[in-house]
């Protein structure tokens, strides 16, 4: 049997056993945050039993069965996971299928590229050109693109980011073209929806603490209004408060104690208590008990916990395990 998997637990083993080609045609399909998900559990993976091999692989089936393809939706991150999971020469092989396949367009492919990577590619770009491929990248990467810039430059590129609407196909071919020498991908003929005041709070929200307190200062004393409208979308530490019981309880579940006390050492006494509320009444105690037993934490330690549970939050939200910012309950 396959139960006491978790359904990524599985995808690893499904992809372990099948070898190197019929896995890539299959990763190819999935985007790099999967990916990434999937090679981290293939990773931990020891000593599996070929009964639970085959179990896993008959429960694929009966899903399947019944259906004429599989659809994914396409995501981030593959290099540093695969080295790790099988190796850097078994996992070359499939780092060039998935990375390099013809299928892939130009910009596609940037979103698997380290930060630094892509920083370096368009640094002498057109601050609009910049603008449009942050706006293009998942937001946790933006905002590592972001990172590779000087104050001045970040805060142009965040301020053509929240002006981005529409773009036209012309100008998403010609940023293929640029990488037309390792990349190419099929012309498009419609406008293509890109940033805005949405797109830069989400960046805003991936960012370090600090450049983003400098930044959103910069921001303001450009012009305020577009400030206040993107500090109204950002979904901060704070926020937690608007979340309904139900999703905090599921956050609750994917983060370690240790991280969660770190982190509420920055909190209010209000956000203290809805955590405690949503957990029970033993771990509660011990909760308040870590909370009291706790010494002085830098600010720079609660920052970073707090980020890190928003991004847990944040890709829940992605998944549609939980919503954010309130808004109607699950069913």
């Amino acid at each position: 049997m396959s139960d006491g998997l978790t359904d990524i637990e599985k995808a690893a083993v499904l992809l372990i056993s099948l070898g190197e080609s019929d896995a890539a045609e299959i990763l190819k399909h999935l985007g790099p945050k999967e990916v990434q998900r999937i090679g981290e559990a293939m990773s931990r993976l020891d000593n599996v039993p070929q009964s639970r091999v085959e179990s896993v692989v008959s429960d694929f089936l009966d899903v399947v069965g019944d259906q004429t393809g599989i659809g994914i939706n396409n995501d981030r991150y593959i290099r540093a996971m695969l080295n790790q999971a099988l190796g850097e020469d078994k996992a070359k092989t499939l780092i060039d299928r998935i990375l390099f396949s013809t299928n892939t367009s130009g910009l596609d492919t940037l979103r698997w590229m380290d930060a630094r990577q892509v920083a370096e590619i368009i640094r002498f770009e057109h601050p609009q050109i910049q603008a449009v491929i942050v706006s293009y990248l998942e937001p946790d990467q933006a905002a590592n693109v972001l990172s590779f810039f000087d104050d001045k430059v970040r805060l142009d590129i965040v301020m053509r980011v929240a002006a981005l609407d529409q773009i036209q196909p012309q100008a998403l071919q010609e940023l293929n073209d640029m990488l037309e020498s390792q990349f190419s991908g099929p012309r498009s003929t419609q406008l293509t929806r890109l940033g805005g005041v949405k797109s830069a709070a989400n960046i805003m929200n991936f960012i370090d603490t600090q450049i983003e307190a400098e930044l959103m200062d910069a921001i303001k004393e450009s012009d305020e209004g577009l400030a206040n409208q993107i500090s109204d979308l950002m979904f901060v530490f704070d926020n937690l408060l608007d979340v309904e019981d139900r999703g905090i309880q599921v956050i609750l579940r994917e983060i370690q104690t240790d991280q969660l006390v770190v982190a509420l050492k920055g909190a209010d006494s209000q956000l203290q208590e809805k955590i405690f509320k949503n957990m029970s009444k033993r771990a509660a105690e011990l909760l308040r008990d870590d909370l009291e037993a706790k010494g002085p934490v830098r600010i720079s330690e609660v920052e970073s916990a707090q980020k890190e549970i928003l991004n847990v939050a944040r890709r829940l939200a992605d998944e549609g395990e939980i919503t954010l910012g309130g808004g109607d309950d699950m069913i």
